[in-house]
């Protein structure tokens, strides 16, 4: 369709305990090079994090995804990641990991509005 770009996104998951494989939906990344736009959108419901595993350490996951936004915004409070080009920011943020905040697999699709899509797919998938 006329106007459309490519833009690929991947979810944030709390996962509190990588063993048992459960996990939650906690934010979205979305990335448009045609549209230079890398967005992170995220939310931390601690009554859903607590009820998954009451021992996790809401502030330690608070810090990484304070991390997140900061790397996709180029904030220096994101570190040398965060100076990188919006590419290989993007591709750091959804580099697989076994951490207490994981991502899913890159997913791609068709937009106008990479912006309203961040929003869309947080509404929905979060």
């Amino acid at each position: 369709m006329p106007g459309q770009i490519v833009y690929e996104y991947a979810v944030l998951r709390l996962v509190p305990r990588v063993d048992r494989e459960e996990f939650i939906n906690i934010g979205v990344a979305v990335f448009s090079k045609e549209k230079n736009y890398l967005g992170v959108k995220s939310h931390l419901d601690e009554k859903r994090a607590m009820a998954l595993y009451p021992g996790i350490d809401l502030k330690e996951v608070q810090c990484y995804l304070d991390s997140f936004h900061h790397i996709a915004a180029g904030h220096a409070e994101g570190g040398p990641i965060a100076l990188y080009d919006l590419p290989s920011r993007f591709r750091w943020l959804t580099a697989r990991r076994s951490t207490v905040v994981q991502i899913s697999p890159i997913h791609s699709g068709l937009s106008e509005h990479p912006e309203k899509t961040l929003e869309r797919l947080f509404t929905e998938l979060v």
